[in-house]
């Protein structure tokens, strides 16, 4: 068995090392010359995945890297796992998945499979990836090759999403697809869920991501409403999380980010209106977390006012750069659009972020690449007008950011958090909640 994984970003790489530890030999591929470099080093540029897991697949033999696509004319298998963004517009950019597609094609070999992981439009691998594939390979899908979609069910910093243990979804293009699908995804999860057809797999990965768009939006609209009744949010969230059934708890925050939620919604949006359905629902969801960073500069605004200072000239620091809790992950990250926001009010902005030293190149944000992390020392945070959390590290003291900073506004209640709660009485004046 060989197995070419393409794309060996945070969905890519840890699937290629399970398919490794559970003893089928791994090609990984991408255009990323750099990653292929350090992988072949044996290093990792991922945070969550150790270094020793890179050099332990290159020792035993089972896993190397390549920028080469004539490497696919050797694979049994090719799992396709490569960035699915939105354009400026707002609408379903595939030019990653069908470029791969073009790449590919003219090295597929009969009865090899061809899995799509990358989360998009029911459709997508049946209709406008199979054409592509068809059309540059000279092959038909279903007859000469298979062809298959399972999402990715990746959740960077989770200890427990390991990739050999999370339920699989699996939908091939005929039956014979499927069945070929099931076989190689067996060898390295545990659980499969096989479903009717590629779009069924697809449907379900963004129903998964349109459920969470969606909690989140109305606990932050809830947020908003119980401010103004003068109603903590955190306690009433809390509370209604101890019901043992009906309910699921969602936090509000300063607004979403990662690869999902930001993004999959607005692919079912887009594919609707093909079928004259509107998603009214879904685009409520996406424009009250979009709104979610201007409400955070606002009560930036209301501190820095309460301290008798204007926006325009303050300095102000950002707490956490990635997306998401203890992750280097940056993707459409909230802190982003309320760096960005600060800075058009005329505010002086930096950041902190222990995973994140220094703002890597990214396609959303090229204007902040090469800015580095303000250092974690009183006289920097002492030195600041105010400071912003947007992301909650484990690692950071809140209590001493505290302690430090004249005034900090909280959009993940970090700070009450680590206080067990109830704020020094010394200390209260200088916290705010957004």
């Amino acid at each position: 068995m060989h197995l070419v994984i393409v794309g060996l970003g945070y969905v890519g790489l840890p699937l290629a090392l399970q398919f490794c530890r559970s003893g089928v030999q791994v090609t990984g591929l991408d255009i990323d010359e750099e990653k292929i470099a350090r992988l072949l080093r044996g290093e990792s540029y991922i945070r969550h995945i150790p270094a020793a897991a890179v050099a332990e697949a290159i020792q035993a033999g089972r896993f190397t890297a390549t920028s080469d696509f004539a490497v696919a004319g050797q694979a049994n298998a090719i799992i396709v796992c490569v960035p699915t963004p939105l354009n400026k517009n707002r609408e379903p950019d595939l030019t990653f998945v069908l470029n791969t597609a073009r790449a590919l094609a003219p090295h597929l070999s009969r009865g090899v499979l061809v899995a799509l992981e990358s989360t998009s439009y029911p459709g997508t691998t049946d209709g406008e990836m199979r054409a592509v594939l068809e059309a540059g390979s000279g092959l038909r899908a279903g007859v000469d090759f298979h062809l298959a979609f399972s999402p990715e069910r990746e959740d960077p910093g989770n200890p427990l999403s390991e990739v050999a243990k999370l339920p699989k979804i699996v939908g091939g293009y005929t039956p014979a697809c499927l069945e070929k699908a099931c076989a190689v995804y067996g060898l390295a999860v545990e659980k499969l869920v096989p479903v009717s057809s590629c779009k069924a797999a697809e449907a379900a990965k963004l129903l998964e991501n349109i459920f969470r768009s969606v909690n989140i939006a109305l606990v932050n609209e809830l947020k908003l409403v119980y401010a103004a009744m003068g109603i903590d949010i955190w306690e009433v969230v809390a509370a209604a999380g101890t019901k043992p059934f009906g309910f699921m708890a969602f936090s509000p925050g300063p607004g979403i980010g990662g690869h999902c939620i930001p993004v999959d919604p607005f692919y079912l949006t887009w594919k609707a209106r093909e079928f004259g359905h509107s998603t009214r629902f879904i685009e409520l969801a996406g424009e009250i977390n979009e709104s979610m960073p201007a409400h955070v500069v606002r009560r930036v605004g209301d501190a820095l006012n309460a301290h008798r200072k204007s926006l325009n000239g303050s300095r102000v620091i950002v707490v956490g750069l990635a997306y998401k809790a203890d992750v280097d992950d940056i993707r459409e990250t909230p802190s982003f659009h309320v760096m960005n926001l600060l800075k058009a009010q005329g505010v002086n902005v930096g950041y902190h972020d222990p995973y994140v030293p220094e703002i890597r190149p990214n396609r959303e944000n090229p204007h902040w690449v090469g800015s580095r992390s303000v250092p974690w020392t009183k006289a920097d945070f002492a030195a600041a007008d105010a400071v912003v959390i947007c992301t909650a590290h484990r690692v950071l003291d809140y209590g001493a950011l505290l302690e430090w900073s004249p005034c900090v506004i909280d959009t993940r209640n970090a700070v009450r958090t680590h206080f067990g709660g109830e704020v020094p009485a010394a200390l209260s004046g200088r916290l705010w909640q957004a």
